[in-house]
């Protein structure tokens, strides 16, 4: 057996040297997947112009620190302007350019834009075989997503993925280090469930697909990150669960995340994205601040379970002693390990 060689293994802190624009440029999509997180009634129906696109990415371009953008949908390569919204983003000083996908590659994407404008092609797969992923995400997406990962891949793109863990997969993470070395990957995220969208609405999704346990993603999601970076691939995931000692950091208090929606509202907290209480939004073309109460509010508050919006909206990933008090504490939705390949002769940090 080929000895594993040591990872770099870290908790990425929060820094406010880099911001970081996830940008929905519409809503709409091809899939209807059974987690998707896009609620129209809070997010808005709209296809925004590129005019727009262009004068909002211009609010959160500062010229002294890094700009990073991820363009979403709903499926962002429907958006018949994408590849202009890219390039006028690179124009404009944005560091990195990531483009989120579902595979489908709609509006010849791949011949408007190239590996000069986006730094990663991001692909989500929720399956390491037809059969669990098609069940999350449509008939037919995994042959669709295995296609276009191939086809970024023969144009020079990098390449990476997004893998979402629930009851509905964990049963296939372990087959995934051997799928992302086959497809060719620099990055691999695995990402937690999250309660909102369909996945807190819809009881008949629920049922089928729930987040899994503390003690599950313990033993497996860490390990299978490591098998990944076996194969020389970056992977990332949530910290999710604080070990005893560790503090809490919310990222609305010490980072600078924007998650901008068609209908002109900005949070600044993914899982307060179902509730009209973002506390940024463009008026005119202007980003203004909303009045409070807001997320704002909430990020100020201290709680014995750690974030208050996980306590508000999925409290059934907490776990009590028999005198009330939390087993463990809920980390920052945005708080990530990432472990790195390693090289002989180094050591795990």
């Amino acid at each position: 057996m080929k000895p594993r060689l040591p990872h770099e293994k870290k908790t990425v802190s929060f820094s406010r040297e880099a911001v970081n624009v996830f940008f929905h440029i519409l809503t709409r999509c091809n899939l209807r997947c059974a987690h998707c997180y896009i609620n129209p009634d809070q997010h808005g129906a709209d296809t925004l112009p590129l005019e727009t696109i262009c004068r909002w990415l211009e609010a959160f371009s500062p010229a002294t620190r890094r700009a990073n953008l991820i363009l979403l949908g709903g499926e962002p390569t429907l958006h018949p302007d994408l590849a202009l919204a890219a390039a006028h983003a690179r124009k404009i000083g944005y560091d990195s350019i990531t483009i989120d996908t579902n595979g489908y590659l709609f509006n010849d994407i791949l011949d408007k834009t190239g590996p000069d404008t986006i730094d990663y092609i991001s692909f989500s797969l929720d399956g390491a075989t037809p059969e669990t992923n098609d069940a999350i995400r449509g008939k037919g997406s995994y042959e669709a997503c295995l296609a276009g990962i191939q086809k970024a891949s023969a144009k020079g793109f990098a390449t990476s993925l997004i893998y979402t863990v629930s009851t509905a997969n964990l049963h296939e993470l372990s087959a995934m280090p051997d799928l992302a070395r086959r497809l060719g990957l620099s990055r691999l995220f695995i990402q937690v469930l999250g309660i909102r969208g369909k996945s807190a609405g819809d009881t008949t999704a629920r049922k089928d697909m729930g987040q899994v346990s503390r003690k599950q993603w313990q033993n497996e999601v860490p390990a299978a990150a490591q098998a990944v970076a076996d194969h020389g691939i970056i992977v990332t995931y949530p910290k999710v669960f604080l070990e005893e000692g560790e503090v809490f950091e919310c990222a609305g208090r010490v980072a600078d995340n924007y998650f901008i929606f068609p209908n002109g509202r900005v949070y600044r907290c993914p899982l307060c994205e179902d509730f009209p209480i973002h506390g940024l939004a463009f008026e005119n073309d202007r980003l203004v601040e909303t009045p409070r109460i807001n997320e704002a509010d909430l990020f100020e508050l201290d709680i014995a379970e750690g974030c208050v919006m996980n306590r508000l909206v999925q409290p059934g990933n907490l776990s009590y002693r028999p005198d009330g008090r939390p087993e463990y504490r809920i980390a920052c939705c945005l708080l990530k390990e990432e472990v790195r390949p390693g090289k002989p002769g180094r050591t795990s940090i």
